[in-house]
């Protein structure tokens, strides 16, 4: 078992581990023990009750969360003609519309978060997997990466503003950001509702019994606070 310093373990006795938190509570306390000397990202792990080994099963969609991440995102968009113009127009980062771009990809570089591609040129773009699919940068319809151009506009604004994709993992669980601990409560609190109205939305229409099962918040590297299940599904962002 890995060993924990002083700072975690302070931070720790703070957290009743037997106990189930209301979302507020836990949040207020996910920044007060957060033990970093930087602004430390506050996550969310979320235990479903799905079996991902069925197709049928798996969740995955995106969710744009109302205060962003507090990042700069960095936007990365496949595509050629007009929809290289209106991707340039609409702020992305980086437009690959030559071979020498894909080139340079094919060769290790990943310098962009997110990865928006149209249609007509994912031929090309699914030579990239090797480098991409480990990275989760590969544009993918399910993850409304693989748009329309007309279409790229929106998505590349909602990519900078907070656009988050969520996967379920072989185990059934959720891994996402939700903000800063610089963040006011009440953002990630609008963040947290957001997310879970989402999750909510994908869940699969095979799925029995309790569909989401435990929740936990924590900071990186910080120690994980148990929120009630009920509770959380019950949240609305708050105007």
């Amino acid at each position: 078992m890995a060993k924990h310093g002083k700072k975690y373990l302070a931070a720790a006795a703070k957290v009743d581990h037997n106990h189930w938190y209301e979302p507020a509570e836990a949040i207020a306390l996910a920044r007060e023990t957060s033990i970093t000397n930087f602004n430390a990202t506050v996550e969310i792990h979320m235990r479903l009750g799905v079996d991902p080994r069925h197709a049928e099963q798996q969740v995955r969609d995106v969710v744009v969360l109302p205060h962003g991440l507090g990042k700069v995102v960095r936007v990365m968009v496949f595509a050629q003609g007009e929809g290289a113009a209106l991707a340039r127009e609409a702020g992305a980062d980086y437009v690959a519309d030559d071979d020498e771009t894909l080139a340079k990809i094919q060769g290790g570089w990943t310098e962009f978060d997110v990865a928006v591609a149209t249609p007509d040129v994912m031929g090309k773009v699914g030579r990239l997997g090797r480098i991409l699919g480990p990275r989760g940068l590969m544009p993918n319809p399910k993850a409304g990466t693989v748009v329309p151009a007309e279409d790229l506009p929106r998505v590349i604004r909602e990519s900078k503003a907070g656009r988050v994709e969520f996967r379920t993992d072989k185990t059934a669980n959720l891994h996402i950001p939700i903000g800063k601990v610089s963040f006011e409560a009440k953002q990630l609190y609008d963040n947290l509702a957001a997310l879970m109205e989402a999750v909510k939305k994908s869940r699969p229409a095979s799925t029995k019994g309790t569909y989401i099962k435990r929740i936990t918040v924590t900071t990186t590297m910080g120690p994980g606070i148990k929120i009630d299940p009920t509770q959380a599904q019950d949240m609305e962002v708050r105007e």
